[in-house]
């Protein structure tokens, strides 16, 4: 590695100052002596993944819990397998920096055919496909890279989703200046005018309402509106719900919590909770065909507040601009006034269906209310494992990770390998079905490697049984090879430090759950259903699918 300052030392240094200190990500010559700075920086740790796709869904997790996260891959090849995994975290606002190792200047500009290329001397294939999938991008040269980078991150930080940074290898090694202040990343606020007639609106809609409700969903998170909301709903207790996306946003174990919103799949009591409100503030919420069963939700525009990331409407009409964290306080001291006459609510949320006998759905899901602690990170793969948690009433303080926007099966295992690096004391959980593990499943060998000791739960079920629900139950096409998976953690790591169980019985499975309290090292058991087994909000959720498939 050079001895002087560069613009690699800059890029890792403004990394560190986002609080992004681990970089995923796969080697490949056109990154290699950047790699060199990595290994070297003091603040920003290199963690080598199985692959770039595996490295992407990390940086995702990662920053689900860190607030951003960054992925190191090669030209081309290296990029273009990442592609899936930014995109989802494109789809799902998640801010994850991706940085691509690129030929130094000198060939592009000769357009020489080299490998990784489409051999046709255009460099910028890959660039304008990056531009699909993240909200800002450079080409860094010696003119412009420190520039770049603190433009690109910073727009990276504001809209909450990906970017991209092309970094030629010779690039890297030039000289540069440190830099002095830190990124900023304060809102603009809003327009005082908006904000006043927002405000009238707003003071008008809730002084008519009787019976109001909160809905809050994923965004409030992604811009940090966790507190702010907590810190409402302890001044104005309301009925309030999450939808999936947005599950373990609000503490679940606060009254007045009455379950996951999923519009005609929601139950009874939640559906009545928040449709039959006369007035719902929605903070942060996008309805999605999956997490709505098809779009069932019944809200109409009169009997909504919805505030999003930079606007919001009240009825018909839209203030904009307007930053979610100013709505959010209006919101909240415009409620205060009113709290003495509404209703004190008194719901929660709607137990857990019982087994029908042995170890099904049903049976498997109540253990694991019982086995979930608060201050959990759990992660589910988009399948049968996120429907049946949808369902779960998360202990305070647990983070949930799911992604049933982008709905990519493989993302929870890696995922869950990311959020353990980002949060290496805190118990990881992860419920991932057998078709979607064998996806990413090289990653549990990354887990194995960093000492890492997350509960691995794979439910075998024998195959993509989300499919299966959705149309050919019994067609080969949904079928799967069948693994010993108690011995593939072994096999991924030839120290032997992980332990493994199979369980066909519900008691079983308790049994195994009490040990796991306070894991030792990774533990993966696996689960034995039913083939045809499913958590009733899939039912609907596929149902809802086939239908508008079919059309």
């Amino acid at each position: 590695m050079p001895s002087h300052y560069s613009v690699a030392d800059y890029l890792l240094d403004r990394l560190a100052g986002c609080g992004i200190s681990h970089l995923f990500g796969v080697p490949g010559d056109y990154n290699l002596q950047f790699l060199d700075n990595v290994i070297s920086h003091a603040a920003v740790k290199w963690v080598g993944c199985a692959n770039e796709l595996n490295a992407a869904y990390a940086a995702d997790g990662y920053a689900r819990c860190k607030g951003a996260g960054a992925i190191l891959t090669t030209f081309g090849v290296g990029e273009l397998s990442a592609l899936n995994g930014i995109a989802g975290s494109f789809a799902e606002y998640v801010p994850v920096l991706h940085i691509v190792g690129a030929p130094c200047r000198s060939a592009q500009q000769k357009g020489e055919c080299l490998h990784h290329t489409l051999g046709d001397g255009d460099f910028a294939h890959f660039l304008r496909i990056a531009r699909e999938a993240t909200v800002a991008q450079a080409v860094l040269t010696a003119e412009n890279a420190c520039a770049e980078i603190d433009r690109v991150i910073g727009e990276m930080l504001k809209t909450r989703k990906p970017a991209y940074l092309l970094l030629p290898a010779d690039v890297a090694k030039i000289a540069a200046t440190a830099p002095v202040n830190a990124l900023t990343n304060s809102p603009v606020p809003g327009d005082e005018n908006v904000i006043a007639a927002f405000t009238e609106a707003v003071s008008e809609s809730v002084a008519k309402s009787q019976r109001p409700a909160l809905l809050a969903d994923f965004l409030a998170h992604r811009f940090g509106q966790q507190k702010a909301l907590q810190q409402w709903l302890d001044d104005t207790p309301l009925p309030h719900a999450s939808l999936l996306m947005g599950k373990g946003l609000l503490d679940e174990s606060q009254p007045g919590f009455v379950g996951t919103y999923s519009g005609a799949a929601s139950a009874a009591t939640v559906r009545e909770a928040i449709e039959e409100a006369d007035l719902v503030i929605c903070v942060g919420v996008q309805f999605s065909d999956t997490i709505t069963a098809g779009f069932t939700q019944h809200l109409s525009h009169s009997q909504t507040i919805d505030v999003q990331p930079q606007a919001a409407r009240v009825g018909e009409r839209w203030f904009s601009p307007l930053p979610v964290a100013q709505a959010v306080e209006i919101l909240h001291q415009v409620c205060k006034r009113h709290v003495q006459r509404w209703p004190q609510p008194e719901l929660v949320p709607p137990p857990l269906a019982q087994g029908e006998g042995g170890l099904d759905q049903n049976a498997f899901w109540r253990e694991m209310q019982a086995f979930l602690r608060p201050g959990d990170i759990v992660v589910v793969d988009q399948g049968t494992a996120a429907f049946g948690a949808a369902a779960l009433q998360l202990p305070a303080g647990v983070t949930f990770l799911v992604q049933p926007l982008w709905g990519s099966i493989g993302y929870a295992l890696p995922a869950a390998f990311g959020a353990q690096t980002a949060s290496p004391n805190r118990r990881v959980v992860l419920i991932t079905g057998d078709g979607a593990a064998q996806l990413s499943v090289q990653e549990l060998g990354s887990m194995l490697r960093d000492g890492q000791k997350p509960v691995v739960i794979i439910l075998n079920n024998d195959g993509y049984t989300v499919e299966r629900a959705i149309h050919g139950a019994q067609q080969r096409y949904n079928d799967i090879a069948r693994w010993d998976w108690t011995a593939l953690a072994h096999a991924l790591d030839i120290t032997r430090q992980a332990k493994s169980w199979r369980v066909s019985e519900t008691v079983q499975l308790r049994e195994v759950l009490e040990r796991l309290a306070q894991p030792a090292q990774l533990s993966l058991v696996e689960v034995m259903l039913p083939k045809e087994s499913l958590p009733a909000l899939l039912g609907a959720v596929s149902a809802a699918l086939e239908a508008r498939n079919s059309a």
